[in-house]
């Protein structure tokens, strides 16, 4: 075994305190629940928004939700403004620096911009420490092998402040310990590849070049189906590549970032190259399973909608190890798995101050509000966040399932984004987003429908259907789908983000029979036995099988 590796491996042993601490503060959850709160409110009280909403006179649980209403996005976006301008006191105490923000799609027509300040920043990398260190004690042999980890610029823009803005993973890959660097095999610098099938021909060109990769991380499963296809389909230019160095000039890489670059693409390996070549004869293939035979971790998210997209993974990548990273979002991670192939992760409770709304009460004016502690096995929550963002008592708009627990923390998997949401691969639609954008889209092509509901559909890769009772020319719903698709993508970068990567198809327009929305509209009175003044039709669904039990008598065929 090399210097280096045991140097990991002791590195790896020391650090496992940090796991324990963890298990500790789970076990003294509602404890530190509270002792997380506080701190938080001390830390900001001085604050523009402080002030404005007494964060000094709360005293207990029940003044702080007396205090400060369940809020969205939008309640905290004019704070996020001054900030972004430079008057970092709107949001936070005098102790508290903003490093970035993060950008991330909105329930409205604007992206959201969450402020990364030093203390989340913090918190964030704890979370992800915690999680990498337990998956590399449960497998040692990973210190000894390559790990993959896609990540995203954290400089792509400026505020008017001067902070950056971008992806909060840039920057935790720029500021991970140097010994990290042992065993992450692409390079910070790949990041500020703009172009996403550039980033990943050229991932796919310095760690091809290796056999020791073992452990691939990512948010999304469809990532990976990407990737191996992208490196089947332009195997021999990667082969080539391999043999002779460098990157294909077709690749839309800057020579400023080939040159940044030149360490690990610029020397050739015909031996790699000819062992390419046979395993691509031989199957008449080049998968990651067949040129990364070491490879036992894939490191994505496994529930939800994208658990559907696992087997296809593992036709691509082999009989893999399955170790989801846990529910995490910009505004701060959530939960921590500490097991295989299960997406159940223990809350973070030494982070952020939670907070959990029954299911079926979201939305009413005055639901049950529980602490972590009061969650029962089986049932479903809203979850409720407040972080050092700034955000308070903020909803997220994720249903999780309580599962039991460690120590006094609960565990959640999460289920889905809330009524109002769709998020098959990770976009976050909302309702508003699509019904201005069908609306905007309905007004430019000068069509009239009474009803439309956005429905997504499982494929590979997914897609979403305009279901509208209307008789429409092929060039008109052509047309119309496209419009659609543009101004969501203008609405929620994270739906352009996908577009643009191909981990989501187009738009289509689905003409539906006449008669079928009243036949539906009956069917949903008649069971919940409301009124038709109560009743508001679904303009966007995250069903996926809401079209089957729309039509139940059709044969699903697109209308395209």
């Amino acid at each position: 075994m090399s210097l280096y590796n045991l140097t990991l491996r002791a590195y790896v042993r020391i650090k496992q305190r940090q796991v324990r601490r963890f298990l500790h503060d789970a076990d003294r959850a509602i404890e530190l629940q509270q002792e997380v709160l506080f701190s938080k409110i001390r830390r900001n009280k001085q604050s523009a928004f402080g002030k404005e909403h007494g964060l000094d006179k709360i005293r207990d649980i029940r003044d702080f939700r007396r205090q400060l209403p369940i809020a969205d996005f939008e309640r905290f976006r004019p704070y996020v403004e001054r900030v972004k301008q430079g008057e970092v006191n709107a949001m936070f105490g005098p102790n508290t620096r903003v490093l970035m923000f993060a950008m991330t799609s909105g329930t409205t027509s604007d992206s959201k911009y969450i402020p990364i300040t030093n203390h989340s920043f913090d918190e964030y990398r704890r979370g992800w420490n915690v999680w990498g260190l337990r998956t590399f004690h449960q497998h040692p042999e990973l210190l000894e092998l390559q790990t993959l980890q896609f990540s995203s610029d954290w400089q792509q823009s400026r505020t008017e402040g001067g902070f950056y803005c971008g992806n909060i993973s840039g920057l935790a890959a720029e500021t991970r310990p140097a010994i990290s660097n042992l065993i992450f095999c692409l390079p910070a610098i790949l990041n500020k590849v703009k172009d996403a099938e550039a980033k990943q021909y050229t991932a796919l060109r310095i760690a091809m070049a290796r056999d020791d990769v073992g452990q691939i991380i990512t948010a999304n499963p469809l990532t990976l189906i990407g990737l191996a296809r992208l490196g089947d389909a332009h195997r021999e230019s990667l082969i080539r590549d391999i043999h002779d160095g460098g990157v294909d000039r077709g690749v839309r890489l800057s020579d400023d970032l080939r040159g940044k670059l030149r360490r690990w693409i610029g020397r050739g390996d015909p031996g790699r190259a000819r062992e390419l070549a046979n395993l691509a004869e031989r199957h008449g293939r080049l998968w990651p399973r067949d040129y990364w035979p070491k490879l036992s971790v894939l490191s994505v998210w496994t529930g939800g909608s994208v658990g559907a997209y696992l087997p296809q993974v593992t036709e691509y990548f082999g009989d893999v190890t399955y170790r989801d990273h846990g529910l995490s979002a910009s505004e701060g991670r959530m939960t921590t798995p500490l097991e295989d192939n299960s997406p159940v992760g223990v809350l973070d409770v030494a982070s952020h101050y939670f907070e959990f709304i029954p299911e079926d009460e979201h939305g009413s004016a005055n639901p049950t509000v529980l602490g972590a502690h009061e969650l029962e096995r089986d049932k479903n929550y809203f979850l409720i966040m407040t972080t050092s963002n700034g955000f308070w008592r903020y909803d997220i708009h994720d249903v999780v399932r309580c599962v039991g627990y460690q120590g006094q923390a609960p565990l959640l998997e999460f289920l889905s984004k809330g009524a109002h949401y769709s998020s098959m691969t990770g976009e976050k639609l909302s309702e508003h987003q699509v019904v201005q954008a069908v609306r905007g889209a309905l007004d430019e092509v000068g069509v009239a429908v009474e009803h439309f509901t956005f429905a997504p559909i499982f494929g590979d890769p997914p897609h979403y259907e305009l279901l509208v009772e209307s008789s429409l020319a092929s060039s008109t719903r052509e047309r119309l789908a496209a419009e659609v698709d543009k101004r969501l993508a203008a609405a929620n970068c994270e739906y352009e983000n996908r577009l643009e990567t191909g981990r989501i198809e187009p738009a289509v327009i689905r003409e539906l029979p006449p008669g079928t929305w009243k036949r539906f509209h009956n069917r949903i009175l008649s069971r919940n036995g409301a009124s038709v003044e109560q009743f508001k039709h679904p303009c966007l669904t995250n069903k996926l099988d809401f079209i089957p039990q729309l039509l139940p008598e059709e044969n699903h065929s697109l209308a395209r």
